[in-house]
């Protein structure tokens, strides 16, 4: 069965055709190829989140079969399809805004932040910041990278942001932007170093540390450089730690009691010393207004149900 705009029912989970339609994004910027690819990610997400509904019931019903559940499926992923024609949930049309963007943003949402620290004092009294491990040549995180990145890091980044003033979108898209959503955190071999936001590890650290790659700025030229970072035992410590630095550290107090202006948080970031890319603020604040795009979208396709769909006795949806 087919739909308008779709061109077969193995659509939904044609996995090959979404990667061709990446390249095609990515090669052409060809408005067709972002409005296809984006309906495509709708259909996936509206599947996954029908599939999820469908979990959540209590135990199986009187009637349900194996070959129940496999015309459920089926009816489901024609539902996902006929749910992302038209205006559908409207993740498409955000991402389609996203991507045909993602010009103009892609040095503060694709990669990691190719800056390094300017000397600025740490928690420890002399610890350097850094930003970023500079490791560019690795692929791009994919959408669903960047929301997972999101959800997982947003209850640290509440906890933080009380603590510092700040919203915490501002907090996540730093680490989003230090780490390449989290894609290039510093390591020591298999052991990640939980330091989301590049702090580096100067003369007066006392714990443990990794080496990484990184991208310096001096006098508006990169270079690269392996420098020494910052290494905690779990991600709670990696952000309790950078609390204490924002809070310790002279030059980058104005950031604190910031609030929801990641533009003022950013700034005052940069001219503390954070980061030596001159760039740094603009891809901060850019990186904020993706971190709130894609919550937003999420937050729409998680109200937005289709209606008709089996309850709970408790009303929720099944």
């Amino acid at each position: 069965m087919s739909t308008s705009g779709v061109n077969t029912a193995g659509f939904y989970a044609d996995f090959g055709a979404l990667s061709a339609l990446r390249k095609d994004v990515k090669a052409g910027n060809d408005p067709q190829a972002i409005r296809e690819a984006a309906r495509q990610f709708e259909s996936l997400f509206t599947d996954m989140m029908l599939k999820a509904m469908r979990a959540a019931k209590l135990g199986d019903g009187l009637g349900d079969t194996e070959e129940s559940d496999l015309y459920q499926e089926m009816y489901d992923q024609q539902l996902a399809l006929q749910m992302s024609q038209g205006k559908g949930l409207g993740l498409a049309d955000l991402l389609v805004q996203q991507l045909t963007r993602s010009a103009a943003t892609n040095g503060a949402s694709g990669a990691p932040a190719s800056t390094a620290g300017a000397g600025a004092p740490g928690a420890a009294g002399s610890a350097p910041v850094a930003t970023g491990n500079g490791s560019t040549a690795a692929p791009a995180a994919t959408h669903a990278q960047k929301i997972s990145f999101i959800q997982m890091l947003t209850p640290y980044a509440q906890h933080a942001g009380a603590q510092l003033g700040v919203a915490p979108e501002s907090l996540i898209a730093q680490a989003a932007l230090e780490t390449g959503w989290g894609q290039h955190v510093p390591s020591g071999g298999s052991s990640s170093s939980h330091n989301l936001f590049g702090i580096k590890a100067g003369g007066s650290w006392q714990g443990a540390s990794v080496a990484a790659p990184t991208q310096e700025y001096q006098q508006g030229a990169a270079f690269g450089a392996t420098q020494s970072f910052r290494a905690y035992s779990s991600l709670q410590q990696g952000v309790n730690d950078y609390v204490t630095l924002l809070q310790r550290t002279a030059a980058l107090q104005p950031a604190l009691g910031t609030g929801t202006d990641v533009a003022a948080f950013a700034s005052a970031l940069q001219r503390g010393g954070y980061a030596t890319d001159p760039h740094y603020a603009a891809k901060l604040t850019a990186t904020a207004d993706l971190v709130q795009s894609l919550r937003a979208g999420v937050q729409a396709a998680a109200l937005k149900l289709p209606a008709g769909l089996p309850k709970t006795s408790g009303g929720e949806s099944a």
